[in-house]
């Protein structure tokens, strides 16, 4: 069987994808996949032994570049002879399902990944459930990444609830448990990475892994330490990830930010390294407006780190309220209260680490979700 997938960026790809391509070449499947322009995606496919091809996809509308892109991802199916297209993110879902819907490709896949329009607004809003519509109208299965996905694509009309499906409990690529363990990862390996952030050998570290940007609720957070640190000089906020034009923080945010000695930034760290930075952390928040299925969230629940977040669309479904961690509204003092709670309770930062670990070993492991979608491919096939 030939898969292509379809992203928009080669960033999505270690995330949506990773381990999965190789567990399915290794099954006898010819994996294919397109992405925009990137310097990163040869040596990727080498790693994971993938076919790929370059074609711009751009994240706004572009009436002329995504006809072009249409028109080239139409080629490339008909020359692979591709047996499933699957699209991920919005605006690479769309274009795979067009294209494979004008080659009578069988079996179309969209990976819903999140609800973007979620915090948009006006004609933009219109714009973007009309996409996610026409996507999911073009796809032969929606495969929604969390229960509150799935929940809000039938309260909002996005498709027939016959159409979707979800993976065992979420996700749309499971996770390494082994890799994800802090049993697994060096001392001397955090020892060195400590020194090399200047976090002092004794602290507490708030840690939060993703885009630096709005929908995030890296505002409230940055607020929330700031209302923190007038009380505990031994903290610190370790923000892994990129400050982006897209959605992009207030000026005086990003200010705070650079200015504060006690809030590291690291900017784009590699996938593949991300386990040594959960490592460093105490408690990892995500005061997150829109998700899909927060896999940061995850990750941080299988190295054992107790977890804050709020109720919004993904993030309602990856913890379990005082068991693995707690919800919080968007507003800097419940945050910052409920951090305090836990920098001052050690016996209750292990006991939902202990259970954070157990529910992603027992639900969302790596291997749990890869045969939910073989099964997929399987069934509809």
């Amino acid at each position: 069987m030939n898969l292509l997938h379809v992203v928009n960026i080669y960033f999505t790809i270690p995330y949506f994808l990773g381990e999965q391509l190789s567990y399915f070449q290794d099954k006898g499947y010819n994996i294919y996949i397109i992405c925009s322009p990137s310097s990163e995606i040869e040596r990727y496919s080498k790693l994971h032994k993938f076919s790929y091809c370059e074609i711009p996809i751009l994240r706004k509308i572009s009436l002329m570049q995504d006809v072009k892109a249409v028109l080239k991802i139409c080629r490339y199916i008909k020359r692979k002879k591709i047996d499933v297209v699957t699209g991920h993110t919005p605006k690479g879902a769309l274009l795979a399902m067009i294209s494979a819907y004008i080659m009578q490709v069988s079996i179309r896949i969209y990976f819903r990944h999140g609800l973007v329009y979620e915090t948009s607004k006006g004609l933009k809003r219109f714009l973007l459930i009309s996409m996610d519509r026409l996507a999911a109208k073009l796809a032969t299965k929606i495969v929604c990444v969390s229960p509150s996905v799935c929940k809000r694509s039938i309260e909002d009309k996005l498709n027939l609830a016959s159409k979707q499906i979800l993976l065992s409990r979420g996700t749309c690529n499971g996770i390494d448990v082994s890799r994800f363990d802090r049993q697994n990862v060096q001392s001397e390996t955090v020892r060195d990475l400590k020194d090399k952030l200047g976090l002092p050998e004794k602290c507490f570290v708030i840690g939060f892994i993703g885009r630096l940007v709005r929908d995030k609720g890296i505002i409230e957070l940055v607020q929330a330490f700031a209302l923190l640190r007038q009380k505990y000089s031994d903290m610190r906020l370790l923000l892994v990830g990129m400050l982006e034009e897209r959605d992009a923080l207030p000026k005086t945010i990003v200010e705070d930010i650079r200015e504060n000695p006690a809030i590291i930034t690291t900017g784009y760290i590699e996938n593949s390294i991300i386990e040594n930075y959960y490592a460093l952390m105490d408690v990892f928040v995500l005061p997150s407006y829109r998700e899909g299925f927060p896999t940061s969230v995850l990750e941080a629940s299988s190295m054992g780190i107790p977890v804050i977040t709020t109720k919004a669309t993904g993030c309602i479904d990856s913890i379990i309220e005082e068991k693995t961690g707690v919800f919080v509204s968007h507003d800097a003092g419940c945050l910052a209260t409920a951090i305090e709670t836990l920098y001052g309770d050690k016996d209750l930062r292990l006991q939902y680490g202990k259970n954070g670990r157990k529910l992603v070993e027992d639900n969302f492991e790596q291997h749990i979700i890869w045969k939910e979608i073989e099964k997929l491919y399987i069934k509809t096939l």
